[in-house]
């Protein structure tokens, strides 16, 4: 069965073709600059293999349709295709972004669907949009073809009450369904499955904790399985300092901020988002920048790297606290997985709680899921990638199949 997996946006559309059958991606890329004066598609054949190839054409992409019609013939291209007609593609996989309440679990997409995605604009107003985009412009392109929404905020409705609820009034939860849905789900079900596969403990039995560390960055805690609390909320804003945006502050920091600075709602969002987090404090969102500025002697820069450390050990406790049993924490992720400096400065001084780093394990890149605790640490320190695509691909066969039986 092949899976053709999409994540929309606003002008950009990711995909990625896999073959189920051995869970190989059989070609990868990405339309970007849509619906400017010239775009760009980048495609790439059997990628992360010693026979990948890249394939770059930039041309004027008017919308998404004109720009997966162009990802359509080159996968159908007679030279450089990976499949003879579009038959092949048994399924279509989409990322969106919020559920809302409505959506508790991955769902084939019909018209309901399409309407729930739609009612959930003022929640992920960035994002569901564009994800609405990408699953309207598959069914023109592929007719027939099921498709299968894999929600971001999935993982995250298994929170109970007084874990997604805000301490507001009640009545702007009924009203306006103000409350924790979290983010990166795809990711942090993913690396849950993956951490148990790798402990050979049954999901159903695994307490752990996952960070997802990169430009945008996440944690949650994982017991019996199941997401019982996450640092992202009501959007991707809260929890962890990242690399642009701010994280949990202060809420009478914004209305301040307003006023002192003559700032419109909009902008005060921005300022959050866009221009904050590592960014604000030391001018770059990229932590191989901020390392290299440490180096340099930026003493701003070495204030953001602690912050972020802080902000990451911070929400780790607390998850220790909720838990009680911990049988593992896990980095993933683009920082997760490739900063050896984060990985070390977080796990700096915990072996009171039973966290004892393998430095010299820690330093070594090595590819697959990988162990990083010392041999007497008594909670396993991981190292997992994670996969949000296959996630979405294995859970559209499952859904697809299931519909069949």
């Amino acid at each position: 069965m092949k899976i053709l997996v999409i994540n929309a946006g606003s002008s950009s559309c990711k995909y990625q073709l896999f073959n189920m059958d051995d869970h190989t991606v059989l070609c990868s890329g990405v339309v970007e600059r849509i619906g400017q004066d010239m775009g760009k598609l980048s495609h790439k054949l059997a990628p992360g293999t010693d026979k990948e190839e890249k394939i770059v054409r930039e041309r004027c992409f008017p919308t998404h349709v004109e720009g997966m019609e162009d990802v359509i013939a080159l996968l159908l291209d007679a030279e450089k295709g990976v499949i003879k007609e579009k038959s092949e593609i048994s399924a279509i996989g989409h990322r969106v972004l919020h559920g809302g309440e409505a959506i508790t679990a991955p769902v084939l997409i019909d018209e309901k669907v399409k309407e729930t995605i739609r009612d959930c604009f003022p929640l992920g107003p960035l994002h569901n949009p564009a994800n609405l985009m990408g699953i309207e412009v598959a069914e023109k392109l592929f007719p027939g073809v099921p498709n299968v929404g894999v929600f971001d905020t999935e993982f995250g409705m298994s929170l109970a009450p007084e874990a997604y609820l805000y301490p507001l009034p009640y009545s702007l939860y009924e009203e306006l369904r103000i409350r924790r849905y979290g983010f990166h789900g795809t990711s942090h079900k993913y690396i849950a499955k993956a951490t148990a596969d790798y402990l050979k403990k049954p999901l159903g039995e695994l307490n752990s904790i996952t960070m997802h560390l990169g430009n945008g960055s996440s944690m949650t805690a994982v017991q019996n399985g199941k997401c019982i609390d996450t640092s992202m909320g009501l959007t991707p804003l809260e929890g962890l300092m990242m690399g642009t945006r701010c994280g949990s502050i202060d809420p009478a920091i914004v209305p301040f901020v307003m006023e002192k600075k003559g700032l419109t709602p909009q902008e005060a969002d921005t300022l959050m988002n866009k221009k904050s987090g590592l960014f604000g404090i030391c001018g770059t969102s990229d932590m191989r920048d901020v390392h290299a500025s440490i180096e340099k002697g930026d003493e701003k820069a070495l204030l953001a790297f602690k912050m972020l450390v802080r902000s990451i050990k911070k929400i780790l406790g607390a998850y220790f606290f909720l838990l009680g049993r911990v049988d593992s924490i896990v980095f993933t992720a683009g920082i997760g997985e490739n900063d050896e400096l984060v990985r070390e400065a977080v796990c700096e001084g915990l072996e009171a709680f039973g966290i004892k780093l393998n430095k010299e394990e820690n330093r070594l890149r090595k590819p697959g899921a990988r162990t990083i605790s010392a041999s007497d640490s008594r909670i396993p320190v991981l190292v997992i990638p994670t996969n949000e695509e296959l996630e979405i691909a294995t859970t559209t066969m499952q859904i697809v199949e299931g519909c069949q039986k």
